[in-house]
């Protein structure tokens, strides 16, 4: 092939799509990957992808994905939500023959979108989104339900906290957010009913000195176990363990951070997402909405710290089948906010699938203060 066709990423995120009137490369890339029968899957991070957080487990999927046969794997971290995004997904459908992008940050919605109509034949996923008719039919919008790994999180807290007082640190008032601290204070008042958990939202996806001040604050407060739902909570945990007390971790495995003080963590596993790649690669239906928990295996558990007792660690995993049985329910009443107003009466029971309901989650539990 003429040296003249021999383009970088970069030369594609420079000129955008004027590239693509220099040549017949882009043609040819589609018969060539099919030709070598392997398919290639784009993922595209909004931040660095080895953060201890949000990226990196979006991360850690990309290379599970990577490890199955007949799969290869191109990545670009800190990409903005911006236009900039629709440039780098053109760049890996045109330049890389990407057949699956997974898009892996919220923002990136309305690009993806705006791509699949361009792109009908090339598969693009969505962390979050809400499918909805009229919606592209190559976009899959699936998300896990972490508020299963938060509530076992929370009877690790529960066991474990002396003060009676356990702290969360939340991003923004969003309603997996509020889901994800109601199964952690739920689960561990399932444990110790007179338990509290005071709870702080930083207002920003990522602000380390912020998580810092906030998880300093609580732990002034009495708070000896804490979580933390931001971008990274990797400041919040070791800001933990200098401190000496209990953390839990979400999005990854945070165990390393905190030798000492690591009890367990929410984590994704995005890995699920290759049963769509197979089934988009192979001609077989794909749901365009998916949700799911530890039944789905969509959620997962970070492994035991050393300072977590077997008898402890045998009670999370119990309640942890119980999710998997669909036995285990998180919002049953009776149940009332943290301002008193009943939630649930005696006997009623939310399905752990009834999206409609978590997405209207806008209380706190009781025994939530702040």
């Amino acid at each position: 092939m003429s040296d003249k066709f021999q383009f970088s990423r970069r030369d594609v995120l420079s000129h955008g799509g004027n590239i693509v009137a220099a040549g017949t490369l882009f043609s040819l890339l589609p018969t060539l990957a099919s030709a070598a029968k392997t398919v290639t899957v784009g993922f595209i991070y909004v931040g660095p992808r080895q953060d201890f957080g949000w990226n990196q487990s979006h991360w850690d999927a990309a290379r599970k994905v990577a490890k199955i046969k007949g799969i290869k794997v191109v990545e670009q971290e800190n990409v903005p939500e911006t236009a900039e995004v629709e440039k780098v997904m053109q760049s890996m459908i045109e330049l890389d023959g990407a057949k699956v992008i997974f898009g892996t940050s919220f923002g990136y919605w309305k690009s993806i979108k705006k791509m699949a109509k361009k792109y009908p034949n090339v598969l693009f996923t969505h962390i979050g989104a809400i499918w909805k008719s009229g919606d592209p039919k190559n976009v899959i919008g699936y998300r896990g339900y972490t508020e299963e790994p938060h509530y076992l999180c929370g009877i690790a807290a529960g066991r474990m906290s002396k003060t009676g007082k356990i702290g969360f640190i939340g991003s923004k008032p969003l309603y997996f957010i509020y889901n994800n601290c109601n199964g952690f204070v739920l689960g561990a008042r399932s444990i110790r009913p007179d338990l509290t958990c005071n709870v702080v939202l930083t207002g920003e996806w990522n602000n380390p000195v912020k998580e810092a001040e906030t998880t300093n604050s609580l732990i002034d407060k009495g708070c000896d176990v804490i979580i933390a739902n931001v971008d990274s909570p990797k400041v919040s945990v070791e800001t933990c363990e200098r401190r000496g007390v209990f953390s839990c971790g979400y999005h990854s495995d945070l165990s390393s951070l905190a030798p000492k003080g690591f009890l367990t963590g929410a984590e994704w596993n995005w890995a699920s997402g290759a049963e769509f790649v197979r089934a988009f690669t192979t001609g077989k239906p794909y749901p365009n909405l998916k949700r799911g928990g530890f039944k789905d295996d969509m959620v997962g558990l970070s492994p035991f710290g050393a300072a977590v007792p077997q008898k402890v660690r045998d009670e999370i995993l119990s309640a942890k089948q119980g999710f998997v049985d669909d036995k285990l329910k998180i919002y049953q009443g009776p149940l009332k906010d943290n301002k008193g107003n009943e939630i649930l009466k005696a006997g009623q029971v939310i399905s752990n699938t009834d999206i409609k309901f978590k997405l209207g989650v806008r209380f706190f539990v009781e025994g939530v203060a702040g």
